[in-house]
């Protein structure tokens, strides 16, 4: 297809096929699996009109778009083809620069049976006339069978009085949805402040009280009388069992975090639009690499803090492990995806300039923090370790392990999984994913709730004399990753319609690495504000 700026086509045939008996099943596998075929002029998708709404009393008007089109629709047992597409490119005069620029690109597919006039490639048709309204066809519908079909597209031009700076609004109109998007994070909110008031309550009251009158006490004995959380003083700061790999996702954690959090500030100055396709997955991808400075040094130094000595044993896991797993999975899909002969397969030389990144800076700047990491001097613990440790009572049945992290989890991902929705709808239903604010305000209180609950668990987990709180702490909030993959099941088989094997491996493969990285980001989180305050109760009471 050409297109000449401010010259309008009409019945401008693009091609003639005969079908074959396969080229007919793939066309039809298309219609079912719901394909759409997507077009980008002067760097706008094209987009089919949805809706036009009116946004506010004062009667402003919103084109909403859906990006791309499909390749046809299946009706009472026929599979209707749309091989005529009717282009219209809206354009902007400015009045300064005295030159129109495109602002819009809309399509309307529509099914035509052409009847052409020879069997030139370019033929004239009987059933669609330059002189005549292309607007509409008085003919029959294209069927999907084994026979000739000619596709053909008019391009039309109108003013339009969108200017160039708001010709993306049309893309990201978001803002029906603001009322969904502030309850959410109203609701958000009301947990935060519970948990909150918690915190308080546990800090200020309990913990201030308890460290008071245990700073008064004489002898061991009477302190033992008071409250549990002190009784395990001598253990508290034990190293945990394979505590490299904790050292590990912490060191990935921080390395998550740290991407997220640049990524989204750079995002809300506007720099990540749409307008640069691809800017957002690129700029993550390459902090993702530069921050493995600090995915080393974290992790190093953690490990230190455990007194580990095989340090370089975690900085080689710390720089494959996570990013291994990802490329694995990824390699995988992306077979399959070659399997199908999809354009979207990723080709081997954006594989090999991967591998670059991962090989040629990641992991040098992973060994480089992993060893100022292991230099420095660690944090010191505020009491001794025993020798011998301490025996731990049995639990109640609501502080089992594994039922504390299945709670913990939860309210986490209560916070943000209505955004949560907003985001899958984005990525697997045509749209683009533009509301950074809300983003960031729900990025916020995810912080504020994943510290919080950890906290309080921890709290309670020390008070029943159960010393061993370093995995579980990474646990109790990187749980809420589970629900997020569980959420993700559950928007497949409701709101997604796939039938295919490989598609269905697709969408579970990348769910299963963003699952793990929010594993990872939210344990990450928790971890440190449990460390946090186990150092700070600890260091408020003095011990012989």
């Amino acid at each position: 297809m050409q297109f000449k700026f401010l010259q309008e086509q009409q019945c401008t045939v693009a091609c003639r096929k005969t079908l074959t008996k396969d080229e007919v099943k793939n066309f039809r596998a298309k219609i079912d699996d719901e394909y759409r075929v997507n077009m980008i002029f002067d760097n706008l998708p094209v987009g089919i009109l949805r809706e036009v709404k009116n946004l506010d009393a004062n009667g402003d008007i919103a084109h909403v778009y859906d990006r791309g089109f499909p390749v046809g629709y299946h009706e009472k047992g026929r599979y209707i083809l749309f091989n005529h597409l009717r282009f219209t490119v809206h354009h902007h005069f400015d009045p300064k620069r005295l030159t129109s620029r495109v602002v819009g690109f809309e399509v309307t597919p529509i099914s035509v049976h052409h009847k052409a006039e020879d069997d030139t490639k370019t033929p004239p048709l009987r059933t669609c006339r330059p002189q005549d309204n292309v607007l509409t066809f008085e003919t029959e519908r294209q069927d999907v069978v084994e026979k000739e079909v000619i596709f053909t597209y008019d391009v039309l031009f109108k003013d339009s009085e969108v200017r160039w700076a708001s010709r993306w609004d049309s893309y990201l109109a978001f803002r029906r949805n603001d009322q969904i998007h502030w309850f959410s994070i109203i609701n958000s909110l009301m947990i935060v402040i519970f948990l909150s008031g918690m915190v308080a309550m546990i800090m200020l009251r309990t913990l201030h009280r308890d460290i008071a009158k245990y700073n008064q006490l004489e002898t061991v004995e009477e302190a033992q009388e008071e409250s549990g959380w002190k009784l395990v003083h001598g253990d508290v700061f034990r190293p945990p069992g394979n505590s490299s790999w904790l050292a590990v996702h912490v060191g990935v954690g921080v390395q998550l975090f740290g991407s997220l959090i640049v990524a989204i500030f750079f995002a809300l100055l506007g720099f990540l639009s749409p307008a640069n396709r691809g800017s957002l997955m690129t700029a993550i991808l390459v902090l993702f690499v530069f921050m493995g400075f600090f995915a080393g040094f974290y992790s190093s130094r953690l490990y230190k803090t455990f007194k580990g000595s095989q340090w370089k044993t975690t900085t080689i896991r710390t720089a494959f492990f996570f990013p291994g797993l990802c490329f694995a999975i990824f390699f995988v899909l992306n077979l399959l995806i070659w399997g199908q002969k999809s354009s979207g397969a990723v080709p081997f030389g954006t594989l090999f300039a991967l591998c670059c990144l991962w090989f040629g800076i990641s992991a040098p700047l992973v060994f480089i923090g992993s060893y100022l990491g292991f230099k420095k001097t660690p944090q010191d613990d505020p009491v001794r370790t025993n020798k011998i440790p301490r025996q731990i009572p049995e639990q109640p049945l609501y502080m089992h392990p594994v039922l504390s992290c299945l709670i913990g989890g939860l309210l986490p991902f209560g916070a943000v999984f209505i955004e949560l929705f907003f985001i899958l709808t984005s990525i697997w239903l045509h749209q683009f994913y533009y509301i950074f604010g809300f983003l960031t305000l729900v990025f916020i209180i995810l912080i504020f709730t994943c510290a919080e609950i950890t906290i309080v668990l921890c709290y309670f987990q020390l008070c029943s004399e159960d010393y061993h709180w370093w995995w579980r702490s990474f646990f109790t909030a990187g749980s809420s990753a589970l629900y997020l993959f569980l959420y993700s099941a559950y928007y497949f088989y409701t709101k997604l319609d796939i039938s295919k094997t490989v598609s269905a491996m697709l969408y579970f493969g990348y769910m299963g690495i963003l699952s793990y990285g929010f594993f990872c980001v939210t344990g990450t989180i928790g971890f440190y504000a449990c460390h946090w305050f186990v150092h700070k109760i600890y260091g408020a009471v003095k011990f012989d």
